[in-house]
């Protein structure tokens, strides 16, 4: 992506979102803090399908459905064109891209193993390597042998005697190989016993037969009389069964393969088996099982030379010996030395002569690769084990060794074993908490031009998010440097990036709010100075431009967040009930203030306002039409609630009710928050009801 300090990013038309213009500075975490609504997720959808390359048709404003194609106004994003590739963390990426059955998150040998120079190390193992592996990569005949001779040794079945009856061999000529020797009564069927289709043809006669009695001396198959040729008919199933025939077929081809692979004297006596009329009797078993023992010998030995690799060598306490053991006797596997054998075999162990050759160099090469890798694993498997235990999760991660990969398993910390299938046993917080690390990894191995966090961490309790934003934004392997879009309705983490911890940050944050007002989304930027205590939110409200009524709120706020309950609060308390003769409240009881209280009152209050007027502002109060003048005039929603609460004192017990009380009271939920007369936070639907009902006052 071309580097530039900030991006520009236009939204139109998407969703309930009319128009919206975003700051996005590159390569750095960029905080959008707004309330739910403003349309936060629809513009990280639009984004997304936008540098993605797909149509946005989907976040069609509904209100545009309706009209005709062409009169439709289409959903676009524009100043994106520098991003390349992007990666968002919402619902779907919990649910679709991590907890697979075989490892907690796909892909983990690419995001937390293979390193920037983890190639170079495998390139140069693998130079020491290329005599042998090149040989089974010229000669594809290699490749058929193998397979043979696995065919061949698998046909055995698994048995201690060495021969199980169940398996392939046994059911081929165990009982003697009858398609070689027909039995007398059946010589009629010789044609088709020794076809090239004879499996199909035993199956089908078997099938047909059991239809003979259904006519009365029917053939099923031509209708004429069998009574003279029914015993031999249905010899065909006493003597024949398809899936022995089938593997006797399959057993004949693969020795027939490997016929230049085993000695003559050995050929010869296993064609005079395959051709038994009778059982195999002991002496055969007991060649059969040698030939069984020399053929998985030489196939095991095989196997390893063409996989030989770091995998295979990585674990090994004495390579060299390792690589000796890998050479061939062949003498000693005399039912396979034969002239096309031992040219292989003489080829093969010369190519592994020139790997112990350089043993001295594969050690090193091996050693310093497994050493890197362990290294890596151990510092991603301290990282998140260290945010599990500070956020509070009683979990472990491995990442293990398997096969020729490294999988990332996850593990209860009071058990020994591996959970299959996190997403069964993972609460929906650890779940998510867990899915942030791990996108936050494929995040430093994609190495997206953008990647978006879409309300990651409101659902966590404040030790949790502190937690995950640590890991995701602090850490020695985090995210930053990168370009990051986090969107979120929770103020700690503005409170954190932006003010207690803003100096651990690096680069610092850029944070903003949105306000969303008839479609149109205002991005207002959130410096450190911004995020106040709710006293200094006071003292800055009521030396600033607010309204007379507004002021008098914050006033008796002043006092009840100093806890001072003296008679400046019950004179700005009276004020706001609309008394004309100012009273001190005690429980239920009330005693009017003389002159004196009243004179000290308003002097105690002019220290902080010097404008404060009660005779001005009650005339405000008492004039319902000139409060609602005041209303309608307000520009921040925050100051129309304040003024809409002294025209409705009694908003009832609704949505509305609970949202207006809980603004016009002490707001302390955080110790640090914004202004809401600069951060205009007041969903438009409140605003939108208040102004109904106000339009019906008076």
């Amino acid at each position: 992506m071309a580097q530039s300090e900030f991006l520009e990013l236009i939204f139109k038309n998407c969703g309930n979102c009319g128009f919206a213009v975003l700051q996005l500075k590159v390569g750095a975490l960029n905080i959008k803090y707004g309330s739910n609504g403003v349309g936060k997720t629809t513009m990280a959808r639009a984004l997304k399908l936008q540098v993605r390359g797909e149509p946005l048709q989907t976040l069609m404003p509904f209100g545009e459905r309706s009209k005709e194609a062409d009169a439709r106004a289409q959903p676009s994003c524009e100043g994106c064109g520098s991003l390349k590739s992007i990666l968002v963390f919402d619902e779907d990426y919990v649910r679709q891209f991590v907890f697979a059955p075989s490892e907690l998150v796909q892909d983990s040998f690419d995001i937390f193993v293979r390193t920037a120079d983890y190639d170079a190390r495998m390139a140069e193992i693998d130079s020491h390597l290329k005599h042998v592996k090149q040989m089974f990569e010229d000669d594809k005949k290699l490749a058929q042998i193998l397979a043979d001779l696995d065919e061949l040794g698998a046909s055995f079945g698994k048995s201690a005697s060495g021969i199980a009856k169940s398996g392939k061999l046994f059911k081929a000529i165990g009982s003697g190989n009858k398609i070689e020797n027909i039995p007398e009564p059946l010589k009629a069927y010789s044609p088709f016993l020794t076809s090239p289709s004879k499996v199909k043809w035993i199956k089908w006669q078997i099938d047909g037969n059991n239809y003979s009695g259904i006519a009365d001396d029917g053939c099923p198959y031509c209708v004429s009389p069998i009574n003279e040729r029914k015993e031999m008919i249905g010899g065909v199933a006493k003597e024949y069964d398809a899936k022995s025939v089938e593997h006797l077929v399959a057993l004949s081809a693969v020795l027939e393969r490997l016929g230049d692979y085993f000695a003559d004297e050995t050929c010869a006596k296993l064609a005079k088996i395959l051709c038994n009329k009778t059982t195999l009797n002991d002496e055969e078993t007991n060649f059969l099982i040698e030939i069984r023992n020399q053929v998985e010998t030489l196939h095991g030995k095989l196997g390893q030379l063409r996989t030989i690799s770091f995998f295979s060598l990585r674990d090994v306490d004495d390579l060299e010996k390792a690589v000796k053991n890998l050479k061939i006797d062949l003498p000693l596997l005399s039912h396979l030395a034969s002239k096309v054998s031992t040219a292989i075999v003489d080829n093969l162990n010369a190519k592994t002569d020139s790997i112990l050759k350089e043993i001295g160099f594969l050690k090193g090469a091996v050693a310093k690769h497994h050493s890197a890798i362990k290294k890596t694993v151990q510092r991603h498997s301290t990282d998140i084990n260290t945010f599990l235990q500070k956020a509070g999760y009683p979990y472990v991660v491995e990442i293990v060794p398997e096969g020729d990969s490294y999988k990332l398993r996850l593990r209860h910390a009071d058990h020994h074993e591996h959970i299959q299938g996190g997403s069964e046993h993972l609460s929906f917080g650890e779940r998510n908490a867990l899915s942030l690390v791990l996108f936050m990894y494929e995040c430093l191995w994609r190495k997206p031009d953008v990647l978006i966090l879409d309300d990651p961490i409101s659902s966590f309790d404040k030790n949790k998010k502190f937690a995950v934003m640590d890991m995701l934004f602090r850490g020695s392997q985090s995210l930053q440097g990168m370009t990051a879009l986090m969107l979120t309705h929770d103020i700690e983490p503005v409170i954190d990036a932006g003010k207690t911890l803003r100096h651990t940050f690096n680069p610092t944050p850029q944070i903003s709010f949105l306000c969303s007002r008839g479609g149109q989304v205002r991005e207002v930027p959130i410096e450190p100075s911004d995020l106040q205590t709710f006293a200094q939110i006071c003292k800055t409200n009521i030396a600033g431009d607010a309204n007379e009524v507004v002021k008098a709120i914050y006033l008796r706020r002043h006092y009840e967040i100093l806890d001072e309950h003296g008679v400046p609060y019950h004179l700005l308390s009276s004020l706001l009930k609309e008394k004309v003769d100012p009273v001190i409240r005690s429980g239920r009881s009330e005693i009017k203030m003389t002159q004196a209280e009243i004179d000290k009152a308003v002097m105690n209050i002019k220290a902080i306002d010097p404008a404060f007027d009660y005779a001005a502002i009650l005339a405000i109060l008492t004039d319902k039409a000139r409060l609602k003048e005041t209303y309608q005039s307000a520009k921040a929603g925050y100051d129309k609630l304040q003024l809409f609460r002294c025209l409705v004192p009694d908003p009832g017990e609704n949505v509305l009710g609970k949202h207006v009380k809980e603004t016009y009271h002490i707001e302390n939920d955080h110790i640090v928050q914004l202004n809401p007369r600069k951060f205009d936070g007041v969903p438009e639907h409140i605003l939108e009801e208040c102004d109904a009902l106000v339009k019906q006052i008076l």
